[in-house]
């Protein structure tokens, strides 16, 4: 696996290395000695499947307050989507900055999400299908979120934002 770190301290996107011959391709996935090696964490103890009817459907921005903060690492297992995060650490020289990338079932790419960061993404193909492992249990009660289209973050959106839940559309403004 290759690991690059990104501008938002902490954050990785994690591209596998896939051994091609004429039956097909292997790649691993997640090796915890490699994890480790990077100071990322290794316990996940949920994985969770989403999956997207049509291409410009947004779920986020998602985030757990503290102490239920999670680590999430993100792929796509089916089409593609524009995966997106956002510094919310209010101590963190990146605060309020975002970074996003495009997780595709053919790049195999990861986003590793520290704690402190909101997530959400976009689905850039109809049926596109995200596979996440948390490090956290899901608590209600933490549950919060940052608005997908705040001015005051700026995320650029792949494509026009086609639907979202009415939860995802309430989260209150910066």
């Amino acid at each position: 696996m290759i690991f690059q770190a990104l501008a938002l301290s902490g954050a990785y996107l994690i591209e596998i290395e896939p051994r091609v011959d004429d039956r097909g391709s292997f790649a691993r996935a997640f090796c915890a000695r490699e994890f480790l090696a990077h100071g990322l964490e290794v316990s996940y103890v949920q994985a969770n499947l989403s999956t997207n009817n049509k291409a410009g459907t947004v779920r986020g921005m998602h985030f757990q307050r503290a102490p239920h903060a999670e680590v999430k690492l993100v792929r796509c297992v089916a089409g593609a989507l524009f995966d997106v995060i956002v510094d919310i650490r209010e101590d963190s020289p990146t605060f309020m900055q975002w970074f996003g990338a495009d997780l595709s079932q053919d790049n195999g790419s990861m986003m590793y999400v520290p704690r402190g960061f909101a997530h959400g993404y976009q689905a850039l193909t109809d049926g596109a299908m995200a596979h996440y492992m948390v490090s956290a249990y899901y608590v209600p009660e933490a549950e919060d979120g940052l608005r997908y289209d705040d001015s005051a973050i700026g995320v650029r959106w792949r494509r026009p934002v086609s639907n979202i839940s009415p939860k995802d559309a309430s989260w209150p403004f910066i």
